[in-house]
């Protein structure tokens, strides 16, 4: 299939934010754009029926009027859209599967007539074997590092696990977008260590040493392949989702992992991944890995 970036469509203006922050990713990347929305028929009595047709134009009516908007801020960038039917979990992780990058509002309507809802958009994120970018509202006009959004890409590590493919789509995205990257791995002592931590500050700082030293080694094969990235590392001491939020708040874009491994109850976050998602103003890259 040829390479392209989708996006899902709802009527949320988070819908809205990642088809703009969508348009932006297929334009640096030189491949087409891709519209769908998943039809999904209300199945609750406390909403008005609408009739298949009714929704069908109205939801035709706004992938028109997002790809005329994406055309217009980027003349010559291809865009397709597509109506689909199912259920909007398996239908978008379908769509993602295929696509270079998938990108998803991070909140939604969070009613039956739109399906960009949190457990939605966390069913795509766990179960997708490619990147997925969630975009609030308040990304709607700009991508990473323009206008007041924040500026430069944070990339969350973990140096005790290979993470390749992580790494390969943070210093891509940095290389398209011309950006910092800021590269965090955050560290804390064993509990074997607290007490000897106390009597001992050496202990600590020897532990936080290796951590910078195991960070560097991790990063530097990267560095050599993509030396116009200007790259910045940090081992900071403390739970990882917190140094992260913390840090997207000023940035524009940050970047996760998450372990591809099946789960019987369904699809599996991470701790770190489902705290950022939550809680970063920026807009969230997850990127599947072994």
């Amino acid at each position: 299939m040829t390479p392209h970036v989708t996006v899902g469509m709802d009527e949320s203006p988070e819908s809205l934010a990642a088809a703009l922050w969508a348009a932006e990713e297929a334009s640096l990347l030189g491949v087409p754009l891709h519209l769908i929305h998943v039809e999904e028929w209300p199945v609750t009595a406390e909403v008005p029926v609408l009739s298949a047709e009714s929704l069908v134009e109205r939801y035709e009516t706004l992938l028109r009027a997002t790809a005329d908007r994406v055309r217009d801020d980027r003349p010559g960038l291809d865009v397709t859209a597509e109506m689909a039917r199912g259920r909007a979990p398996a239908e978008l992780t379908a769509a993602a599967n295929e696509a270079e990058v998938t990108v998803l509002g991070s909140r939604g309507l969070g009613g039956v007539v739109g399906f960009l809802i949190g457990s939605v958009s966390l069913a795509v994120v766990g179960r997708a074997r490619r990147p997925v970018v969630l975009v609030r509202s308040g990304s709607a006009s700009s991508g990473a590092g323009s206008g007041d959004a924040g500026s430069g890409i944070v990339l969350g590590v973990d140096i005790e696990q290979p993470c390749d493919p992580l790494l390969a789509f943070a210093f891509g995205e940095a290389a398209r977008r011309d950006e910092e990257l800021r590269i965090v791995h955050s560290w804390s002592p064993s509990p074997a260590y607290g007490h000897t931590a106390i009597l001992d500050p050496g202990v600590g700082s020897g532990l936080g040493r290796k951590a910078t030293e195991g960070l560097a080694e991790m990063v530097r094969p990267w560095r050599s392949k993509f030396p116009a990235v200007r790259v910045t590392e940090q081992a900071v001491v403390g739970p990882a989702a917190a140094a992260l939020v913390d840090t997207s708040r000023s940035a524009g874009l940050l970047v996760v992992g998450r372990r591809s491994r099946r789960s019987p109850v369904g699809p599996h976050l991470g701790h770190v991944a489902h705290a950022v998602i939550h809680h970063s103003p920026a807009p969230v890259a997850v990127v599947p890995f072994e």
